[in-house]
């Protein structure tokens, strides 16, 4: 009983890892995207971008600095200096500091002050820089790229998904191919034995034999074929499967296509809604939209260069280390230092130059996504007439499959009952098997500018 009982367990176990396992493309497409190189390093461009606006906004961090120096010579104590200072950048433009002074010595500048003092301001463009500066700009133009390299992930992803797609639909096509061929082999096996039956009890002449046998020969060789496509397309399915720890691996035999999903009628979606989408959310052209925000903000700053430098400056000033102590209007009145800070170059060339540079690239860029839009619509268009006509072709195809099986049952039926001759029944399976090839090979085709229409208008997700 008990060497029974390990019998049946090593029967299971066989049987089990004889088992086929439907590998979807749904899981397909969902292993690229979580553990390809192509898509980490899409992934890895926008946190390159979150870096970038990471270190942008590092222009407008508080600064704390400290200044001191110190003479002595002789004995003798010259000057010494210290003056720590916190500054403080806004976003609006206006930098705004405070900090304390502590000078003194025989030898001091007179435009210091002696003792302990403290001060508090503010430093502001009036016209060049008053609406945008560099700072502002880098940190504008930073924030676009970050969602500009969203897009360009998105345009990695996409050509890679449709590589992808058409690699598993071509092994899931090959795969359909080689049943159909060795079911049809053993069927020409099966069919020879029997006329080898018949024709050893006188009910067959030889020749059927050499026609039997010589259609079993065709079948090994078109299966064969079929094989070695097979293996191929694996092999090429393979480049996409990989691990997370970055590790390639070969699909296992087990694993078989999803050919319920191969069989079935996939529609086309309306021409005008693909282009619709196509021309808003195409990644390509969403990217030169983003472009042309950030030449704006580059066109904005560039327009500073027209303006006068006119910066200025003033601090409340105060003795010890109490800035705002005893504040009140004669504080404000006898306690303060300001200035300004004037330049205007007489001819602006140089900010003319540049300003009319900027402008130029917007138009050129412009130029740049009319072109492109147009391009991807007529792409778009072009794989849909191109599936179009290929899903028609399937329709004709797939009838005439049905057409031509139809006959062969008919065939092999007056075949067996004598009837009909091996050569007509075999003339009528490869007419089936003809058929089959050529709705195989359609539905591929189709599949691939099915997915290529959504390539175009930048879909794959």
């Amino acid at each position: 009983m008990k060497r029974l009982t390990i019998i049946f367990i090593l029967i299971a176990q066989l049987v089990n890892a004889q088992q086929k396992e439907v590998f979807t493309v749904d899981a397909f497409i969902q292993l690229i995207k979580q553990n390809h190189p192509v898509a980490k390093q899409a992934n890895i461009q926008v946190e390159k971008a979150k870096a970038e606006l990471l270190s942008a906004k590092g222009g407008f961090d508080p600064v704390l600095a400290l200044e001191a120096d110190r003479k002595t010579f002789d004995g003798k104590n010259y000057y010494f200096h210290t003056n720590p200072e916190l500054k403080i950048p806004t976003p609006i433009g206006i930098d705004v500091k405070t900090g304390v002074e502590n000078n003194g010595g025989t030898n001091l500048d007179s435009e210091l002050s002696s003792g302990k003092t403290s001060y508090a301001g503010v430093e502001v463009a009036l016209a060049k820089g008053l609406l945008i500066d560099k700072r502002r700009a880098v940190l504008q133009q930073a924030k676009i790229f970050n969602q500009q390299s969203e897009q360009e992930r998105l345009k990695i992803l996409n050509d890679l998904l449709f590589d992808a797609y058409v690699s598993y639909w071509q092994w899931a096509g090959n795969y359909q191919l080689y049943s159909i061929y060795s079911k049809y082999l053993q069927i020409s096996n099966d069919r020879l034995r029997l006329v080898k039956i018949a024709y050893n009890n006188g009910d067959r002449a030889w020749a059927d034999t050499i026609e039997a046998f010589t259609q079993v020969q065709n079948f090994q060789l078109l299966q064969a074929d079929a094989q070695l496509k097979l293996a191929t397309s694996v092999f090429d399915m393979s480049n996409y499967l990989w691990l997370k720890n970055d590790s390639a691996f070969i699909l296992p035999e087990r694993f078989v296509p999803d050919t319920v999903r191969f069989s079935m009628k996939e529609s086309l979606p309306a021409l005008n809604d693909i282009v619709a989408k196509a021309s808003t959310e195409n990644p390509s052209i969403k990217a030169y939209n983003f472009k042309l925000d950030a030449l704006e903000v580059e066109r904005r700053l560039k327009f500073q260069s027209l303006l006068p430098v006119f910066n200025f400056k003033a601090n409340l000033l105060n003795k010890d280390y109490y800035v705002l102590k005893g504040f009140n209007g004669a504080l404000l009145e006898n306690n303060y230092k300001w200035g300004i800070d004037f330049k205007l170059p007489l001819f602006l060339r140089e900010g003319r130059g540049e300003y009319k540079k900027t402008k130029l690239k917007i138009t050129e860029t412009n130029l740049e996504l009319n072109a492109k839009r147009w391009q991807v619509e007529n792409k778009v268009r072009s794989y849909f007439t191109e599936a179009s006509l290929l899903e028609q072709q399937l329709t004709t195809v797939t009838s005439m499959y049905n057409n031509y099986n139809a006959l062969l049952k008919t065939e092999v039926l007056k075949f067996n009952n004598g009837e009909s001759s091996l050569f007509v029944v075999n003339s009528r399976e490869n007419k089936v098997i003809e058929a089959a090839q050529k709705q195989i090979e359609l539905k591929v085709k189709y599949l691939k500018a099915k997915y290529a229409v959504d390539w175009a208008a930048g879909l794959l997700r």
